[in-house]
């Protein structure tokens, strides 16, 4: 059963490269409600442990350096239907195959560096989310 609500993170490249304005401003033209924003930054270890399902993968130690190498923007999304929906905003893990106007095309640079990241499932949404805000800090 959907819910209504997601996780996202504006990633370091996007913040650095000033889109984060630019970034929720589509967020919330496309009918989403932020109900938890903040600005942080991951150590190694934390995003290690945010990562963790990739450990066994190669590009784990790559993706968890990248990820504490500068400012992110984690938030709590919510919509009807909001998963698949923020999936279809922000556009393929590639931003040479997403769709025009989604928030990949717009402002990734490549696999690695595509701007944001989005739950891929109404668990994760819920386990990404509580690992960024406390239940009081959800509005």
């Amino acid at each position: 059963m959907a819910t209504n609500r997601t996780f996202t993170m504006i990633k370091p490249d996007a913040v650095k490269d000033g889109h984060t304005g630019a970034i929720i401003k589509q967020i919330e033209e496309a009918g989403f409600r932020i109900v938890a924003l903040k600005k942080t930054q991951l150590t190694g270890e934390r995003a290690g442990q945010f990562y963790a399902v990739h450990i066994e993968r190669p590009f784990y130690k790559d993706l968890c350096a990248y990820m504490s190498s500068g400012t992110i923007v984690p938030m709590i999304l919510e919509k009807e239907n909001a998963v698949a929906d923020f999936r279809k905003l922000i556009g393929a893990t590639n931003p040479a195959q997403a769709e025009e106007g989604t928030i990949r095309k717009l402002f990734a640079k490549s696999i690695e560096a595509n701007a944001i990241h989005g739950s891929d499932s109404d668990e994760n949404a819920t386990i990404e989310g509580s690992f960024f805000f406390a239940n009081m800090e959800q509005y």
